[in-house]
């Protein structure tokens, strides 16, 4: 299937509230045979998106159809390693196409990146039985949606698992517990999930998206990134096979990149809500800000102190994205090695660093975009704020003072990160 024809075969809408909405059955979606391919097709697909970006953060409408749209590009499988049929591509491409697609509308660009870092975690974790399977299932249309950590007081470590794996009276196993933060799991087919077996050993758990016992809730009620359907995940009971269940505590690859690739894809979400925020400022200010009264000048974008602010933010924004790109060129350099303390230290400090600067591109960008834009841009009918709302909500993904702290610790004292999903 070409990607044209791909672009033709959309699912047409289903019924149902976001409450009860289940996502389509998958389909073939399109082979993507190069990483030139895949960066064109985020292009193509980014200017699609940023043309009703601004209306579904207005109405907290889900992006049921572009989102099938994106799957039937084939850009979920882009990381795939070749030896299951993938494209294997590389990290900076990875980094690129969330830079991209987040430019455009960053809660649509936000909700495939627990799908990536799953698949980079059965990389790390998984048996080859099960790297088989469920790569298969990603090549065929597939999407994957983390159940996140647990919301409730009682987990006073957000990367302590809650929900418990157990076997009932007729040797079933199943599995019961609540989470919090799960994006992608609304859209998703398969949803994944920390969790403990009767031995208290690390696990994760796959379950599909409508098996009994799961219940999946929008209650994602942020002001920004308001459609990437972030709610809560409830499990009752939910029957599980054993091959569901990938066991942590065996893992051949106890240390791994999951963890900075994970904060890369992040990072890459951040550049792309600062990207998008400083193409609408200059488009802005070229088409319809007026010159300051005392500038002496007929337009706004020949005012010397605006142009100076936009050389400043193109500095920052551009500083950013290479030092990103930089960091996912670490981690591309690190395969096929063997990953050592050494390496996964190395990788969660070149990330820490894009990750401080992503985040600070991000905000001053989405915020000083308003300044140079003017009055007028405050209209509600722009949506402006949306950038900085989504920049202020998602960069308090993880708190960017402990990247500080990671680099000064390693710095000063050679203090490896510790190995989460946070570093």
């Amino acid at each position: 299937m070409s990607y044209s024809d791909a672009q033709g075969t959309l699912h047409a809408s289903s019924s149902g509230t976001a409450q009860n909405r289940l996502p389509l059955a998958p389909t073939q979606p399109h082979r993507i045979a190069t990483e030139a391919e895949a960066l064109a097709i985020a292009a193509d697909l980014a200017r699609h998106f940023a043309q009703g970006a601004a209306q579904r953060d207005r109405e907290r409408r889900l992006p049921w159809d572009e989102l099938e749209r994106y799957t039937a590009s084939g850009l979920g499988a882009i990381t795939i390693p070749r030896a299951y049929g993938g494209l294997g591509a590389s990290f900076e491409t990875l980094a690129q196409v969330f830079v991209t697609l987040c430019a455009a509308d960053p809660s649509l660009g936000q909700i495939p990146q627990n799908h990536f870092a799953l698949i980079q975690n059965l990389r790390d974790n998984a048996t080859p039985a099960q790297q088989q399977r469920w790569f298969a299932d990603v090549l065929s249309g597939h999407r994957l949606g983390n159940a996140g950590p647990e919301k409730k007081a009682k987990a006073a470590n957000i990367a302590v698992p809650t929900a418990r794996l157990h076997r009932d009276a007729q040797g079933q196993l199943r599995v019961s517990g609540s989470r919090f933060y799960s994006t992608g799991a609304l859209f998703a087919h398969w949803v994944p999930f920390r969790a403990v077996d009767e031995q208290e050993r690390f696990v994760q758990v796959w379950v599909r998206r409508d098996a009994p016992g799961v219940t999946i809730t929008d209650d994602w009620d942020a002001f920004g990134q308001r459609t990437t359907a972030s709610g809560s995940v409830r499990l009752e009971q939910v029957a599980v096979e054993p091959e569901d269940v990938v066991a942590m505590h065996l893992s051949p690859n106890p240390i791994n990149l999951s963890g900075p690739i994970s904060q890369l894809i992040q990072a890459s979400i951040d550049q792309g809500i600062a990207q998008g925020a400083l193409a609408d400022a200059k488009q802005y200010v070229r088409e319809k800000t007026r010159a300051w009264v005392h500038s002496g000048v007929d337009n706004a974008w020949e005012d010397p102190y605006i142009i100076q602010e936009f050389g400043q933010l193109t500095t920052e924004v551009d500083a950013a994205r290479e030092v990103l790109l930089q960091a996912a060129r670490v981690i591309d350099g690190f395969d096929p090695h063997p990953v050592t303390e050494a390496i996964s230290a190395e990788a969660s400090v070149a990330v820490a660093r894009a990750k401080i600067l992503t985040t600070e591109a991000a905000l001053h960008a989405s915020e000083r975009m308003l300044e140079l834009a003017g009055t007028s841009s405050a209209r509600e009918a722009h949506n402006f704020d949306r950038h900085w709302r989504n920049a202020r909500v998602h960069t308090l993904h993880d708190p960017v003072r402990w990247k500080y702290h990671l680099l000064g610790n390693h710095l000063l004292n050679g203090a490896a990160p510790q190995r989460h999903q946070w570093n």
